[in-house]
Parts: C-alpha cells; sequence; structure tokens
C-alpha cells in the first residue's frame, strides 16, 4: 500500500481527483485498485482531520459517494458503521449528506430475504441519526436522509423502526413532529408522504399510526400561510398516490378544503390548492364512496367562488376551472358538474366562450372537452338524458346571450383564434360531436367543416393530430347517420377525403421542383 501521511493529504487529493472526474463508470477492479492505495479507513480519517484543506473534503465526498454507488463499494459499507454513525453526526453538511447516501445505498443493495442491511441499522443506532439529519440538516441532508427512510421502509425490520408499537417512543414521527421546529416538521410530514408511496403494506401502517392526522391539524390551524400552502402541497401529492387514496380520510380532508375555499379571508394561493386537491378528490375513483353532503357542500364552495371571481383574470378562476375538468373526466364526475338547479358546468361553457381571459377560455374548454368525454371511451361519452338535456341547455343559452347566437357560432369562434385555443377546441368538438345536435350544429357551418379539413390549418404536431381526430370523429358520427341529403353527402366526401390524408399529409403527392437562378456577379 502506497504510504500516505496525514500531514501531506495532496497525493490523496490529486487520486480522488482523477478518481471523481473519471467520465465513465468505475468497474470494480478500478475501485478495488483505489482503496488498496487509499483504504477507507484513512480517507475517512482524512475527512475529519483536514475538513480545512481546500478542495478535499468535497472531493473525498464525491469519491466516495461514487464508491458506495456501485455494488462493490455498497458491499464494504456494513464494516465501517462506526464510521457511518460518526457522519451522520458531522458538522458539514456534505459529510452528513454521503453518510445518509451511504445508509441508502446499504439497504438498496441488500439481500431482503435476509434483511441483514437494516439490522445493522437497528444495531448501530442509525435511524435516530437520519431523523436528526431529517430535522436539523441542510436541505440536500434531509433529502438524503428521506430517501434513506424510504429504503429502510422497504425491508420488515425497517417497518417495525420506523412504526413503533409504542407511541410514546421518541422516534415515533408524531413525537419527531411534536418536538421539532416548523421547518423539521413540515420535512416530516413530508417524508411520511413518501413512506405512503413506499407500498401498501408500508401505506397501511403508516394510517395505522395516524400519521395523516399531523396534515389534517396543520391544515385546520391555519396560523401560518406558508406552513398551511407546504402541507397542501404535501397532500396534493398524497392525493395522487393510488395505493395511498384507499387511506385518505375524504370526509374530513373535504370538510377542510369546503372551509379553506369558502373564507373570503383566505390568501388566494392557498384556495387555489385547495381547489386543485378536492378537483382530484372528486375525479378519482372513490367519490362513490365519499359522502354525498360533503361532496354537495365541495360544489357549492367551488360554484360560488366561480360565480365571485366570473370575469376575472385571475389565477384562483383559471385554477377552478381547471378542477372542474379534472372532476368533470369521469362520467360520474361530468354528472355532479351537470345535475342541480344551478349547475356548476355552466361556469365552464361561459369560460370557454368568452374572451375575458386567454388562460382561463383555455382552461375552460379542455374542462369543457373532459365532461363532453373527449378523453372516455365511444361508450362512455354520452351522460344520462337528463345530464344531456343540462349540457345542451347551457350551451344554447350561452350562445343566445352572445353575439354569436347559435352553438355552431360559438364553434366557429373559437376555431379561428390561435393555435393553442383551436388545439382546445378539436377536443372539444370532438367530444361533443357524439351528440345529433352538436353534429347538425358543425355541419351547418361549411367553415367549421373547411377548418377541420384543411391540412394547412396547423403546423405543429399536436395540432394536426388534434385536427384529424377532430376530423376522423365528425366523418365517423356523420358516417354513422347514412344521410342521404345532398349537403351531407358532400360533406361526409370531404370529410372522409381528410381522413384518408391522415393528420400530417398536407398534400396528396410532393414532388421536387427544379430551382433555376442566375449567377451571382461581381
Amino acid at each position: 500500500m502506497e504510504q500516505l501521511s496525514l500531514e501531506d493529504p495532496s497525493p490523496l487529493l490529486e487520486a480522488a481527483s482523477e478518481f471523481t472526474l473519471y467520465p465513465g463508470i468505475q468497474n470494480d477492479a478500478s475501485i478495488k485498485n483505489f482503496l488498496d492505495r487509499f483504504p477507507l479507513p484513512l480517507i475517512f480519517s482524512a475527512l475529519q482531520s483536514k475538513s480545512d484543506v481546500p478542495g478535499l473534503e468535497s472531493t473525498l465526498v464525491d469519491c466516495l459517494e461514487r464508491i458506495f454507488r456501485t455494488k462493490y463499494g455498497a458491499s464494504l459499507i456494513p464494516q465501517y458503521m462506526a464510521f457511518i454513525k460518526v457522519g451522520l453526526s458531522a458538522e458539514s453538511q456534505s459529510v452528513r449528506c454521503l453518510a445518509c447516501k451511504a445508509v441508502s445505498s446499504l439497504l438498496e443493495n441488500d439481500d431482503k430475504v435476509a434483511d441483514t442491511a437494516a439490522q445493522l441499522v437497528i444495531d448501530y443506532g442509525i435511524y435516530p441519526c437520519l431523523l436528526d439529519s431529517l430535522t436539523h440538516g441542510d436541505e440536500k441532508v434531509a433529502a438524503a436522509s428521506t430517501d434513506a427512510i424510504k429504503s429502510l421502509a422497504s425491508s420488515p425490520k425497517g417497518i417495525d423502526v420506523i412504526f413503533p408499537a409504542n407511541v410514546d417512543e421518541s422516534t415515533h414521527l408524531r413525537n419527531v413532529a411534536a418536538h421539532c421546529s416548523s421547518l423539521g416538521r413540515i420535512r416530516v410530514m413530508a417524508l411520511i408522504v413518501k413512506l405512503f408511496s413506499v407500498s401498501s403494506f408500508v401505506a397501511s401502517r403508516a394510517h395505522n399510526s395516524n400519521l395523516l392526522n399531523l396534515l389534517e391539524a396543520e391544515v385546520d390551524r391555519k396560523n401560518d400561510m406558508l406552513t398551511t400552502l407546504n402541507v397542501l402541497e404535501l397532500l396534493y401529492e398524497l392525493s395522487d398516490i393510488s395505493h395511498a387514496a384507499e387511506f385518505l380520510p375524504r370526509s374530513t380532508l373535504l370538510q377542510l378544503l369546503t372551509t379553506l375555499i369558502s373564507d373570503a379571508s383566505v390568501e388566494s394561493i392557498l384556495r387555489s390548492r385547495a381547489i386543485m386537491i378536492s378537483g382530484r378528490l372528486l375525479s378519482s375513483e372513490g367519490l362513490s364512496c365519499l359522502d354525498e353532503s360533503d361532496v354537495k357542500a365541495v360544489l357549492e364552495a367551488l360554484d360560488a367562488r366561480l360565480e365571485s371571481l366570473k370575469g376575472q383574470d385571475v389565477d384562483e378562476f383559471e385554477t377552478a376551472l381547471e378542477a372542474l375538468g379534472q372532476i368533470g373526466s369521469s362520467n360520474q364526475g361530468a354528472a355532479l358538474l351537470l345535475s342541480s338547479s344551478s349547475p356548476v358546468a355552466r361556469h365552464v361553457v361561459e369560460a370557454a366562450f368568452n374572451r375575458h381571459g386567454r388562460g382561463a377560455q383555455l382552461a375552460a374548454l379542455h374542462a369543457l372537452g373532459n365532461i363532453c368525454g373527449e378523453n372516455r371511451s365511444d361508450n362512455s361519452k354520452l351522460l344520462n338524458n337528463a345530464d344531456e338535456e343540462c349540457l345542451r341547455r347551457i350551451i344554447y343559452d350561452t350562445a343566445g346571450e352572445s353575439p354569436k347566437l347559435t352553438p355552431s357560432g360559438l364553434f366557429l369562434s373559437v376555431l379561428r383564434q390561435d393555435s393553442n385555443v383551436r388545439l382546445a377546441a378539436y377536443r372539444l368538438l370532438t367530444g361533443l360531436v357524439a351528440r345529433q345536435w352538436c353534429l347538425q350544429q358543425i355541419c351547418s357551418k361549411q367553415e367549421i367543416i373547411d377548418i377541420v379539413t384543411d391540412p394547412h390549418t396547423e403546423s405543429t404536431k399536436n395540432g394536426m393530430e388534434a385536427r384529424y381526430i377532430c376530423c376522423k370523429s365528425i366523418y365517423s358520427a356523420l358516417s354513422a347517420l347514412n344521410a342521404t341529403h345532398p349537403s351531407l353527402i358532400k360533406i361526409a366526401s370531404k370529410l372522409q377525403e381528410a381522413v384518408k390524408r391522415g393528420p400530417y399529409l398536407s398534400r396528396d403527392r410532393m414532388e421536387a421542383q427544379p430551382t433555376v437562378a442566375t449567377s451571382d456577379r461581381f
């Protein structure tokens, strides 16, 4: 082994720098060769004693991180658990981050059947150190600690450590959250959300430990806007985890969200997040499990909020429209928005065809496309008779109150706008054309047919595809009618030709054209 004096760490610094800057993946042989020259205890000692040498700490940390990421490097970690524990308590945030990542590597490369890595973590008292890094470390340390604890949760022994049977245990996450700063508490709650994403079993253990109550209580307090916003972001993330959704206390959560949406004194950004979470909850598969009164209350709150924001070009209005689009993406959700004496869907229709705010109009057009079933299968596009009649009436009423007078006029007006609005309009017509009254309106305006069949209308891939799908849907609906009127036969023929061309071909045939030019003379 090459003799190294810690009084002169330059050989180590030079070798570690070269090792770290190697552009490819280091193989086992190169790692063994490096560690034969500079054993791990020597590197750890250099980190502890020479942290004041410029560049040494960062270089050694990067070097060790690359070593521990490999299977061979991870296999060496069990021999140096004492060093890892010291690293987790180091003053240097870089060293603490490295130690957390080393624990992750140890757990991820372990034999899951033997579960020896988790036992090492328990024997060396590593878990309390990870929690301390989570609550007191900088952002990178907290993230690395979270990853390590998630890895620990993937093992049976680790689960028992993270969710102790004794609720008075100091490492119980409820107790950790209760005895740390507000930042630390947010990090603990973020960890809880991450644990829900590990597996259904881990999500069940987290739920049985009543850890979601921490998030609910934080939202209910509303004493710190930034904290409440962070918790709402976590709830939004949690509501998108498939195997965590079944454990969400939806009724309680909907009641909290309804209160936030209805409270005029609450910051707009908080209401916006509450609206988006509500939209996600009401668009999920478990909608039928929700209490009808809770669903009604949140819809009434959304209706009232949209009514108060009508005509305003504000982010909250756009967010509310997007949330309604989420809800309306399913048949059950669309029915909710259309089934009342004053249907919430009217806000979507009105915003889709006015130009008070471009962002709101785009959000409304896409939302209305969802409600009309553009993203649903052909046999699921239509709703029940009462809801279909409500949808037809809202669109006709909106047209009657506008200068366009008819739905066909409304459709043409959005198709004549810029490419993004047209794309949303194509989606809307693709869903609406399943209704015969809409098909009649589309065919009554030759300009609409001209736009959706014109291969030159769009120049972007998304636009071309959306136009083509719309054209194909109109043709299919018209073909199903077996129309005999000459004008309809002519329209069907034009649509058929456009469908045959496909989404991208702007001409039936492309030929090279010779170019003749005189030479430049000087």
